[in-house]
């Protein structure tokens, strides 16, 4: 009696809630907008600087190497690129100059990358671009801390949820 009380409970919930396809396709419709969107912001940066020397996806991979040396499959797990265009994109980096490579000294079969003088600058336009962006966020986009610290949970629950897909087979 108790467990149909309760399943009735949960249709009626279910009935008044807003459904949740539609919302959970507007969210992954938004994930990669903004993906995108951010891309462009970085190429419009570039642009109005007359720098089209890399693109906004090599920017943005120079911005996330930072001051670490790391490996190519760090950059895919840590920034979330595809495998081939960190190889692609590393390989043509250094021919520009902005990334030294080299083999690593514990496993010669892997690859170390870190900035160039180059690189770094390139890296500190982007910084500088959201360091723009974090001035005038809340006055102008409306996006208070809070509003962020609420966004952040829900794409961390968000992402665990995909990786436990991937992890569990659900």
């Amino acid at each position: 009696m108790i467990s149909t009380k309760r399943a009735v409970e949960t249709i009626h919930q279910q009935q008044d809630a807003p459904e949740l396809k539609p919302l959970y396709m507007e969210a992954l419709t938004l994930v990669e907008r903004l993906h995108r969107r951010l891309l462009d912001v970085i190429k419009d940066e570039f642009d109005r600087s007359g720098r089209s020397d890399v693109n906004s996806i090599q920017a943005l991979l120079l911005f996330n190497i930072g001051d670490a040396e790391l490996t190519a499959g760090e950059l895919r797990s840590r920034g979330y690129y595809l495998g081939s265009n960190v190889s692609y994109n590393l390989k043509k980096l250094v021919e520009m100059g902005f990334i030294h490579h080299q083999r690593s000294r514990m496993d010669r079969r892997s690859v170390r990358v870190s900035l160039t003088e180059s690189g770094q600058e390139i890296a500190s336009i982007v910084a500088g671009v959201y360091d723009r962006h974090m001035k005038s966020i809340e006055q102008v986009g409306g996006i208070a801390i809070d509003d962020f610290q609420m966004l952040n949970r829900a794409l961390q629950r968000l992402d665990r949820f995909w990786t436990d897909q991937i992890l569990y087979r659900l």
